[in-house]
Parts: structure tokens; sequence; C-alpha cells
């Protein structure tokens, strides 16, 4: 698979920031990108047989009206990471993907780089324990499960912290509820009986393996500082200074949004006329007519449970670092900046559906968000992430990016230099749950080497840079930069 600057020939560059592919079916289909910013021959490939769904959507008297690509466009896994689809008359369970509501929390930490920085030592020790060797002690009840299925984190913290709480639980603040954090809160449905093994896991309080995990692939959480500002007013207006300790943390809805996936999967095969053969592709729309909105709202009520899911995840998992904060460096106030979705659906009154795939809303400024919506961009491990404020451009259909993008498959990374892993491991602290400085595994090669490859598949070269991924954001009109952050650590499932 080719990665190359030069853009591909079925492209058609159109200014220094936009891109559009030509196609077929005379869809409307543009990607932000600069020249700067690679583009996989492959991922073009992968996005001409998604447009194939206007052929679909057109026998069944639906429509798609657009498609936008974000920069960190690159291949998936029948539609592309970074694609935006606008629909009328239809929704596409597959345009959202197995993990349901995969996104962003950020929290601003009373905290300074200059207090934590000499205790990261301990810190990592600690941040193993609470993430990998059983530190978490996340009890939940059926009532706690139910209630943030349902409703969300008002849900989960309407049944209780558990007394005697400990671990994660014992961060939980007051204001983590606050009127400002209520962006985050949910997607509240009246049911989560889709999930009633995981509600009633246990029988009272018990403990799972889910909850308060990282996840693979991607996925982290990370401790950072503020160590530049670009817009003083909203960095001031989201609690950022110069030298504070930020958290970042990015997962999913894990087993929980590959279930409601496989339900939308089925509902959408289910609804399928008999006799019409499935599309070439694949793609499996499903309808918004009265006539499927019990299977239609099957899925939904699932999408819904797991979205919720996802969001209580997150939460944990910045409470874990919270935890891990605070046993080095005492009391810790956090306070949330964004929750940032990556992978959910937009249905609106007049039928038209905004499906975002590995992209981010970047609403302009508004009554809730009167800076506009804040848009989170990691780097890669190791590198910089940024902080940028939504300018509401509707040629991006109000999306950006979710992060800088893979530029190399799994695979062929796992296969990188050791020598490029092992000097990005002498500058930078990875916390996994094998620590790889123990003299106990220095004899056992096998368990090192799978460790490795592992986590060469994350390895910096493994993405795009960040830097002209957030420059194509300022330049397209699509996002302007609040602050830049650097990393301290990384926690990697």
């Amino acid at each position: 698979m080719s990665t190359t600057k030069r853009p591909d020939p079925r492209l058609a560059r159109t200014d220094d920031s936009w891109l559009t592919l030509p196609n077929p079916h005379g869809v409307p289909v543009e990607i932000c990108a600069a020249p700067d910013v690679p583009i996989e021959s492959a991922v073009v490939d992968e996005l001409l047989t998604v447009v194939e769904t206007a052929a679909t959507l057109d026998a069944m008297g639906a429509r798609l009206d657009r498609v936008v690509c974000t920069p960190d466009f690159h291949k998936g896994a029948g539609i592309p990471i970074g694609t935006v689809l606008q629909t009328t008359g239809a929704l596409i369970p597959q345009a959202v993907g197995n993990d349901i509501n995969c996104g962003m929390r950020v929290e601003a930490t009373s905290l300074t780089v200059d207090r934590v920085r000499p205790h990261l030592d301990r810190l990592e020790q600690h941040l193993r324990h609470l993430f990998f060797e059983g530190g978490r002690r996340i009890g939940l009840t059926p009532a706690h499960r139910e209630g943030l299925l349902r409703d969300g984190l008002p849900g989960l913290l309407s049944a209780g912290v558990p007394s005697g709480a400990e671990g994660a639980w014992a961060q939980v603040r007051p204001d983590d509820l606050a009127p400002d954090n209520l962006h985050a809160a949910g997607h509240p449905v009246a049911s989560a009986a889709g999930f009633d093994d995981w509600i009633t896991s246990g029988g009272g309080t018990s403990y799972d393996s889910i909850i308060g995990s990282v996840g693979g692939g991607n996925h982290f959480a990370e401790l950072q500082y503020v160590s530049e500002i670009h817009d003083g007013a909203a960095a001031y207006a989201w609690g950022l200074a110069p030298g504070r300790v930020v958290l970042m943390v990015h997962t999913g809805s894990l087993s929980l949004g590959h279930q409601a996936n496989s339900t939308g999967q089925d509902q959408a095969r289910a609804l399928w006329p008999r006799g019409v053969p499935m599309p070439r592709n694949r793609i499996l729309p499903m309808l918004l007519t009265d006539e499927g909105s019990a299977r239609i709202g099957k899925y939904l009520t699932a999408f819904a449970n797991a979205a919720n899911f996802a969001i209580g995840n997150r939460f944990f998992l910045a409470l874990m670092m919270r935890a891990g904060l605070a046993a080095v460096a005492g009391q810790v106030d956090s306070r949330l900046v964004y929750e940032s979705p990556h992978n959910l659906l937009w249905p609106s009154p007049d039928g038209t559906v905004v499906h975002r795939k590995g992209a981010t809303p970047a609403a302009g400024p508004g009554d809730t968000t009167p800076w506009g919506e804040p848009v989170i961009v990691p780097g890669s491990m190791g590198a910089p992430s940024h902080l940028l404020r939504g300018l509401g451009n509707p040629r991006a259909l109000q999306s950006a990016c979710h992060g800088a993008g893979r530029s190399v498959p799994r695979g062929s990374a796992s296969r990188g230099s050791d020598a490029e892993l092992d000097a990005f491991l002498d500058e930078f602290r990875v916390v996994t749950p094998l620590n790889h400085r123990d003299p106990a595994l220095a004899g056992r090669r096998d368990i090192l080497d799978a460790w490795r490859r592992d986590l060469k598949q994350e390895a910096p070269w493994a993405y795009k840079e960040v830097g002209p991924v957030v420059r194509t954001l300022e330049t397209a009109g699509v996002a302007t930069p609040v602050a830049e952050l650097r990393p301290l650590l990384t926690v990697k499932g």
C-alpha cells in the first residue's frame, strides 16, 4: 500500500485545502487535505466503493447527499476512517461502525507540569496498578449498569457512589455533573434490555474487565501539559493555562458497541426486500419509514446504550488518571474541557442523517459553545496534541478530524525498525500491562518480542504528522487552534 504526498490521479485539487473525487454517481465528494497531507491510494479505492451506496439509496427512494472526508482520512474496514456521510431518508449502521461513540474526553487539572514531572516514576507504577493490576476497583450494581446504559452519566451517578468507595470511584466530585458538563451526560433511551447479561452480571455489586478498559488499537489515556496557547480568550474560558496538566482519554464502547452494531446489521438485513440482490459493496441502508420504524428503533436503542457506555467508560478512565495523580501529588481538582464523539449519527427532523466515522463535530459559536465547539486532535504517541475551536464550516458538514490518521497499515507498522522503537522508548514513557524494564523479563524474548510488535503498530512512524493536519483544518476554515498539549506519558492497553 503506497502513501504519497502526490495526490491520487483520481482526485482533483480545487484549492490548497480541498480535493474532490469525481465519481459515476454524481455524488459531491470532497476531501479536506492540504498538499502536504498524504492520502493512500487504497483509501480512494475504498471511498469509491462506499459511493456506490448512492445507487442503492436511489433504488430505495432515498438519497446519498454528500460525502466529506477529514484530513486524517485513511483506509478502514469497508468505510474509510474520517468519512462523513449525509443521507436523506435512510440511515446506514456501517457508516458508524462497531465502536459506537468512540471519542475523546479532555480534563484540565489543578496541577502544573513542574509539580508532576519529578514524580513520573512513581506515577507510572500507580497507573500500571490502576489500569492493569486490579487497582481500578469499579464496583457496579445492576442499578449503576442500567442507569448508565439508559441515561449516561446522570443514570450512573443517580445510583450513588458506593459506600467506602476506592480506586476510580473515590475520585468522583460533585461538579462532575455541573451544568457546564451536561453536553457530555448521555443519550437517554427508555430501555437497555438488549444488554441484560451485562446489567445483571454478578448479581449485586460486581466487577468486570470491560468498564474502565482502554481498549486496543489507537485508544489511550494520556497525561499532558499545556505547552502553547494560540487563542488566549478561548483557552481561559476552557480552563487552560501554560504549564497546566491535562488528561486526555480516547476510547469507545468496546464489546457493547460490537453488539449494538450487530443488532443494526441484523435489523438492516431483516428489512432488506426479499428477492432483491444485496448491494455489491455489502453496505445496507435502513429506510426511515413507518414500516421499518420498529426495527430502526431497536437499533437506535442499542446504539444509544453503547454510546452511553462509551461516555461512562471515558469518565472512569479519567477518574483512574485522577487517582494516579492524587497518589503522587495530593488532592487533584479537574474540570471537563470537552467530550467529543467520533462514531455517531445525527438524524434531523427533515429526514437527513449525518453519519460520522472517525470524525468529530466542529460546530461554530452558539449558545452552548460560545467559542465554537472544542475540537480535539491528538498526535501519535509522543507527539503534541491540539485543541481547536470549531467554525461550523458547512462545506465540511461542520466536521473535523479526530487525530493525525494512520499512514502505515498495522501489519506493516509491526515490522518497523527495532532501533527506532528503542530510541522512542528511551525518550518517552508508555505504560502498558507489561513493564518492559522489569529485570524478570530479561530472559523472555518471546514475551518482549510480542510486546514490541504490538507497540510498533501504534508507534509514531505509523501515523501522519499532526502539524500539517492541524494546519489544514485552519486554512480550510474548519477549526482554529486554541492550545497545544505536549505528552508526559501514555497508557496503552
